[in-house]
């Protein structure tokens, strides 16, 4: 199993715990209503606001709370949430890049660098890890949903559509594109009748590093106490999975 995955299968075993614990929702509400906010709350004319919508069906959110929150967020007492982002290291180096939709600018800056410095992290100035990272479109799909012999067609449509990767194992295939080539990848998934768990634009490690376990267990604590955090929408690193630390990590 490669990289990329790697980090999709822990991610989905990881979604599904926080699903439990109401915290996918409550990202993926928050980026309904700011994507409401910005572009109105008609998905035909709002692209924002259609991916966010099918994120939160391939995260099983229920149709009645994806109506309330595009709602709440057309009224004037909708919260007024910003996007922010910020940029520190963990331990040996590990370059984090941090997404967040916030309400509080302050409170989230604080919290950020409390979870950094607990965990011997370091948070720096923003622009300082912009050029570690590529953005890409990333598509993560059921492997149960696409059939063996729908595998091939799947692989050669995507690649024609402009796939740069596309990572298989037994549980996910992982499609990696582009920012360019995002539209075109999710229209050809449409038309394959394919409705991916998760598509979104990422921030993808132009290189990565390789820790022993025990040093990236260290840093795992760092990108997850972020994560857990109900400000922060995504987590980026350059941290490498190798399969002793997946093993590690799924124990």
């Amino acid at each position: 199993m490669s990289g990329h995955s790697k980090w999709s299968t822990i991610k989905r075993k990881k979604g599904a715990a926080d699903a439990k614990r109401g915290k996918i929702f409550t990202k993926i509400i928050k980026e309904i209503m700011i994507s409401v906010k910005e572009g109105g709350a008609d998905p035909a004319g709002n692209a924002r606001l259609r991916l966010a919508i099918q994120n939160a069906k391939g995260a099983n959110m229920p149709k009645d709370n994806i109506d309330r929150a595009i709602k709440k967020a057309s009224g004037s007492e909708g919260e007024a949430y910003h996007e922010m982002t910020y940029e520190g290291y963990a331990n040996n180096g590990i370059a984090i890049f941090v997404e967040g939709l916030t309400d509080n600018t302050n409170r989230t800056l604080s919290t950020v660098r409390f979870i950094f410095g607990k965990y011997n992290g370091a948070l720096g100035p923003n622009g300082s890890l912009t050029f570690l990272f590529d953005r890409k479109g990333v598509f993560t799909i059921n492997a149960g949903d696409v059939s063996d012999k729908d595998m091939e067609s799947l692989e050669l449509e995507l690649i024609d559509a402009g796939a740069e990767d596309i990572e298989i194992d037994d549980e996910v295939i992982t499609v990696t594109c582009a920012k360019d080539d995002f539209g075109k990848i999710n229209r050809k998934l449409e038309e394959m009748g394919i409705e991916p768990d998760e598509a979104m634009l990422k921030r993808v490690p132009k290189e990565t590093k390789t820790l022993d376990v025990d040093s990236a267990r260290k840093v795992m604590k760092l990108i997850e106490a972020l994560e857990d955090d109900d400000d922060v929408q995504a987590v980026y690193h350059n941290l490498e999975m190798t399969d002793e630390l997946a093993e590690a990590l799924e124990e």
